[in-house]
């Protein structure tokens, strides 16, 4: 017997008690097993059930899949005032996105969630009512009475019928042309610049298919993941962390400057060497690390920039530097409007930045460039999604951004906006 049909079977169990006719909120958790080749994304895409969230931890020690809602928040800043209101369960966790512009969200509190942490797991099923507990308990036995097992995910088979840019090239030689006239009157020091680019395939695209194949391939990445439909996902395969937090310790990172991968790694060496001496790339990584720093010096103790080093993805390398600090005081909505959206994904000064992406860039970021994952009175953890993915019955909308400072060259920023999108593109099986 599965351990997923063995914890379902236990809730249900724990679920014939007597419930009361009364407003509340009841956590249960059952041990999970991990004694056979359970896979979370695959048993939460065969679910006909919606929103689903998966989210898994770049060093993969820690992974989550949860199903359904019981409650809904559209920013964080609510689904922070609801923790707080039920601090006796200190350890309850809201999952989700929180788009561009960080006032708005879709995150959840689910109704089922099922999470490991290093080789243990656990799966936990909230009730939650303004009203009657009894009947959330009736709601939560229909729940898991409908689930169904895991069925392999379909392979990636597609044909492309059509492919546009938003900018277009012409489009993005302009647009860097005119960020960098911007920047040279010293209205701006860095405009972070993004493109979109629609895939037309002839028939669906299973968004958890290309999730999976994602997280296969793209090491040193978080891996995100939420179904909105049947039809309607945005997904991604993440280096960048936003923040983490652990009571009142916070870590953060700048993850700006740019240069191709190889698969020889005397050459991929060698790439990352002239990345770490590159004037145009640290100078922008600085930038990063500066503005990070300034909008936390007035909410946190020291603050400890490590020395740069060279992350090695699949297609490409950036230059990091982690930052570490602690929180006066826990509080993810500070965490969040302080460092959302970093320099490294609008610019600097920031809200010049924003103004400019909103007057010149032809298509809505939404979700892209926002950040995905959980939030808990104990604990946090958000990664900015990039390298993401919004897909729509059988388009699939790749999005693809770069740091334009003094000095930036169009025709470079865009094959590294190419390089940055290949990431997800190769994933469809064409060439990039």
């Amino acid at each position: 017997m599965h351990s997923i049909t063995t914890a379902l079977e236990n809730l249900m169990r724990q679920l014939s008690q007597e419930m009361p006719a009364a407003p509340g909120i009841r956590v249960f958790d059952v041990p999970f097993p991990l004694n056979d080749a359970f896979d979370a994304l695959s048993w939460l895409a065969n679910q006909s059930i919606w929103p689903q969230f998966y989210w898994q931890q770049r060093n993969g020690d820690e992974e989550a899949a949860v199903l359904g809602a019981v409650a809904t928040f559209r920013s964080l800043d609510l689904a922070q005032q609801f923790l707080r209101l039920h601090a006796h369960h200190a350890d309850l966790r809201i999952w989700g996105l929180n788009a561009f512009e960080p006032q708005r969200g879709n995150l959840v509190l689910p109704r089922l969630e099922w999470r490991r942490c290093g080789g243990s797991a656990t799966l936990r099923l909230h009730l939650y009512s303004e009203h009657s507990l009894r009947e959330d308990a009736a709601d939560a036995v229909r729940f898991l009475s409908s689930l169904v097992g895991i069925k392999s995910l379909p392979a990636l088979h597609l044909t492309l019928t059509d492919e546009k840019h938003s900018p277009d090239k012409t489009g993005w030689m302009n647009l860097i042309q005119l960020a960098t006239r911007t920047i040279a009157q010293e209205q701006l020091d860095k405009v972070v610049l993004a493109r979109a680019t629609d895939l037309q395939f002839s028939r669906p695209v299973n968004a958890a298919s290309v999730m999976a194949s994602s997280r296969r391939l793209n090491l040193n990445c978080y891996h995100f993941f939420m179904a909105f439909s049947a039809d309607s996902a945005f997904l991604g395969s993440s280096p960048e962390r936003l923040w983490r937090r652990r009571d009142t310790a916070l870590r953060t990172e700048a993850l700006a400057g740019t240069v191709a991968n190889h698969p020889d790694d005397h050459r991929a060496w060698q790439l990352g060497e002239w990345l770490m001496k590159d004037d145009k790339n640290q100078r922008e990584n600085m930038l990063v690390v500066e503005d990070i720093c300034q909008r936390l010096q007035n909410c946190t103790h020291t603050l400890d920039v490590l020395p740069p080093q060279v992350l090695r993805l699949r297609k490409v390398q950036h230059l990091r530097r982690c930052i570490w600090t602690a929180l006066n005081q826990p509080d993810d909505a500070l965490c969040l409007h302080q460092l959302q959206p970093t320099a490294a994904v609008a610019g600097i000064p920031r809200e010049l930045a924003r103004q400019f992406i909103q007057q010149n860039e032809p298509f809505e970021r939404e979700w892209y460039a926002g950040s995905a994952g959980y939030l808990s009175l104990q604990q946090s953890e958000f990664c900015v999604s990039l390298r993401s993915a919004k897909i729509t019955t059988n388009i699939v909308r790749l999005y693809a951004g770069a740091g334009i400072v003094r000095g930036s060259d169009p025709e470079q920023e865009w094959q590294e906006i190419n390089n940055k999108a290949a990431g997800l593109r190769t994933l469809l099986q064409m060439e990039v």
